[in-house]
């Protein structure tokens, strides 16, 4: 998603985006551990539901990128806004297995407050986050240019639709 907002609008116009991950993941960072992942976890009917939903709306996903003609709208186009790409991450399988097995690896009876580790694991997230995400972010912005050919354009939606595909793996 990142990518896609750096080589659609830049670095700039992609930055709601980039924020928009960062808070909704961050935000699921303290509330997965803090209790709410343990309702899904518990309930195995659930957590394969989510497992199998994800796994499809990511084959979905990766066949439309891969298929795609263009980057993901016309240069220079509107990119997932901060709300979107908040709201993206409680739909995103993957961020739910993230902050799940992050709260189980992290959090401990001894370490304190519930309350006070999750803040701290959401906010430690956030700050990982920002120059990890960034990368993704700037790499849009730097390959658009390359991006002008049908050929490079073709051989890139494709290289990353694969690549969103194989991570489904890590999902089932």
């Amino acid at each position: 998603m990142l990518t896609a907002a750096g080589a659609n609008a830049g670095v700039l116009r992609g930055l709601p985006c980039l924020l928009g991950v960062m808070a909704g993941m961050g935000l699921m960072m303290f509330l997965v551990p803090l209790g709410l992942g343990s309702v899904v976890l518990q309930n195995p009917l659930v957590l394969k539901a989510l497992h199998w939903g994800g796994a499809a709306v990511l084959l979905w996903l990766s066949w439309k990128i891969a298929t795609s003609r263009r980057i993901e709208s016309t240069p220079g186009g509107n990119p997932v806004g901060f709300v979107g790409a908040a709201v993206f991450q409680w739909i995103n399988p993957k961020s739910w297995l993230v902050s799940a097995s992050a709260g189980g690896t992290f959090l401990s009876a001894e370490g304190g407050s519930p309350i006070v580790q999750s803040a701290y694991l959401g906010g430690l997230f956030v700050a990982a986050a920002l120059p990890s995400c960034f990368l993704w972010l700037a790499f849009g912005a730097t390959v658009q240019r390359f991006l002008h050919d049908p050929r490079r354009l073709r051989v890139f939606n494709i290289a990353m639709g694969l690549l969103l595909g194989m991570s489904i793996v890590l999902i089932v």
